[in-house]
């Protein structure tokens, strides 16, 4: 996609001095610049989102790995009745 920005005239002679120096275009510099911009975003989003969660389980009464015991169990549950009805139907 083609855009139309205005960029300030000392950053298109630093952006014109980083193209000789790197053999790249300012539309290529350009270009890694958002993609790199990007690329932070995103990241700094992910921590936020791993920040938000951290602790949410302060304050719980049960235990976390009574909790995944529990959740687990119903697991075997189910597969207790899906057993029963193989059996219960000749299977």
């Amino acid at each position: 996609m083609r855009t139309l920005i205005d960029i300030p005239d000392d950053q298109i002679a630093a952006l014109a001095e980083m193209g000789q120096t790197q053999k790249k275009s300012r539309a290529a510099l350009v270009r890694e610049s958002i993609g790199r911009m990007i690329a932070d975003y995103h990241e700094q989003r992910r921590l936020a989102n791993i920040d938000a969660a951290f602790g949410i389980w302060k304050g719980q009464v049960e235990d976390g790995l009574e909790y995944q015991r529990r959740l687990r169990s119903e697991w075997d549950e189910i597969d207790e009745r899906i057993e029963q009805r193989l059996i219960a139907a000749g299977e």
